[in-house]
């Protein structure tokens, strides 16, 4: 039986493997913006937190600058509360020079459904109104319920509604690696995105 039939998670991106994704992100983004003068980038809590830190960095050394960067929390926006058990607030960090008139880039780890996305364009309108919002996301997995795509994504990674994706970053987890299993009955684990 091989890990995939076992339920044990595989690695499909390692450590360089996700430096290099990242660091393409970031001159995709330099080159889509023009530069990164009016970047802002704000990580969804909690990996996409530390991928948005990860990214601001790449770009203050293609471009020689310093790159804004943030947190937006979405717990009170989510559409799911009532399904899921209650969860603490994480935290919304906005830049001192705000997002109004910016280019903002929303950063998650994975692109699933769709609903996360959609809750962070919701959470966003509570603290300005940005000239425009791109997405990056790590993972885009498909799958998606609701009609929003990434602008920047790190690795497609087709998967069945049964698979689980799992990405471990070293600031969270101790190491860099994007994990894909088979789902188990019962709840998820931290950092796997079903």
């Amino acid at each position: 039986m091989d890990a995939q039939q076992s339920g044990a998670a595989r690695p499909v991106l390692e450590g360089p493997d996700i430096a290099r994704a990242l660091t393409r992100i970031a001159h995709e983004i330099v080159e889509r913006a023009k530069g990164a003068d009016d970047v802002v980038l704000l990580g969804i809590p909690t990996r996409g937190v530390f991928l948005a830190q990860r990214i601001a960095a790449k770009l203050d050394g293609i471009t020689g600058g310093k790159v804004s960067v943030g947190s937006l929390d979405i717990t009170m926006h989510r559409d799911d509360l009532r399904m899921r058990p209650p969860r603490a607030l994480a935290r919304t960090d906005i830049p001192a020079d705000g997002i109004e008139g910016r280019l903002v880039i929303l950063v998650d780890d994975v692109l699933f459904s769709g609903r996360t996305i959609r809750a962070a364009l919701d959470a966003m309108n509570d603290i300005g109104r940005p000239r425009a919002v791109q997405l990056a996301v790590l993972v885009d997995r498909g799958h998606r319920e609701l009609p929003i795509r990434a602008d920047y994504v790190g690795k497609n990674l087709p998967t069945s509604l049964r698979e689980t994706v799992r990405v471990q970053l070293a600031e969270e987890d101790g190491r860099d690696a994007v994990l894909l299993g088979v789902r188990e009955p019962g709840p998820s684990t931290p950092g796997e995105r079903s």
